[in-house]
């Protein structure tokens, strides 16, 4: 059984570097320049570092606070040698994310007591919440859990196609209404439908227009009241889903999010054609809010549950 749970790892473990190889390619090319010729970490290899990971969209504040980590160590050993700096640097980097507070998650498992378990998925249009939604779904399927998908986006007609069509892929029901429905009332409908049913797992689809973030505070809190009046404490989950390929323009749609309502737990798509990468750990830690998944595909497998250990070694790992 080890030997299988192993070779299942070890997979994942090759569809992830295969997803980073962008970020990485260009990270390492210029930490390659920063290190060339050195013997210790000087600061002329710290200001080049600083460089590689901003272009890396790690972002500045981050940045910062990772070349403030690394110094310290640095002060400490004045000979470090670069042969170190890519075990610190991943170390140092690992230490600034956000820990689930429940690691049942990484095996789609839900909370006891919380079924069903009710995850709302927020997000502009063209993030790929509607494909996350279905990659969730199949893997809450594949884990033995029961689902019932909300289509609560009901502005664009196309996201109730989509997520109907994701819902027939995966085999697991939808509740929808006609386009331009009332998103609270589809919302209920779907947990009622899904506290009735017993189901398991409950993931509602909302509306993601930015332009006014009032009325975007307004429409999810409304859902959010709907919702409770079947369920008390859902939504048990605010998944917010960014494509990680935008870069610094996901760190702004997370801000708007994260004003507009409370998110608890972060989906980057998008990371296997960017060499953008870098912003997970720039959102996740600017933040504090726990990344729980990744894509870096667009297979149904290619929605990987997030280990910061794990990224931190495909993005940085010096050695091949």
């Amino acid at each position: 059984m080890s030997f299988f749970n192993k070779l299942f790892s070890r997979e994942k473990k090759e569809s992830l570097d295969q997803g980073l190889q962008k970020t990485k390619d260009s990270f390492l090319t210029k930490i390659g320049r920063a290190i060339a010729g050195k013997a210790t970490v000087d600061t002329e290899v710290l200001d080049n570092l600083e460089e590689a990971l901003v272009s890396a969209d790690v972002g500045v504040d981050t940045t910062v606070q990772i070349i403030d980590r690394i110094e310290k160590r640095v002060s400490k050993d004045k000979y470090l040698g670069t042969s170190e700096l890519n075990r610190i640097l991943q170390e140092e980097i690992a230490g600034l994310l956000v820990d689930a507070p429940d690691s049942g998650f990484r095996d789609f498992d839900i909370p006891a007591g919380k079924k069903p378990y009710v995850i709302m998925v927020v997000g502009v249009n063209g993030v790929g919440k509607t494909t996350t939604i279905g990659k969730l779904a199949y893997n809450f399927k594949k884990a033995g859990k029961s689902v019932l998908l909300g289509a609560a986006d009901t502005f664009r007609a196309a996201a109730v196609d989509q997520l109907t069509i994701w819902s027939d892929r995966v085999g697991v029901p939808i509740v929808k209404q006609q386009m331009g429905s009332d998103p609270g009332a589809v919302a209920f409908d779907t947990v009622q439908s899904g506290a009735s049913k017993e189901v398991d797992v409950i993931i509602i689809d909302t509306a993601g227009r930015l332009h006014n973030k009032a009325h975007l505070m307004e429409e999810l809190s409304k859902i959010k009241r709907v919702m409770k009046k079947v369920i008390p404490d859902a939504p048990h989950e605010v998944l917010l889903v960014l494509d990680g390929s935008t870069g610094q323009n996901a760190l702004e749609q997370a801000r708007h999010f994260t004003a507009a309502t409370e998110v608890t737990a972060l989906a980057i798509t998008k990371l296997d054609g960017t060499a953008k990468g870098g912003v997970v750990l720039a959102i996740a830690n600017q933040f504090k809010i726990p990344v729980k998944y990744i894509g870096i595909g667009e297979k149904m497998e290619d929605l990987q549950v997030f280990s910061k250990e794990e990224f931190v070694d495909s993005l940085f790992s010096i050695k091949d």
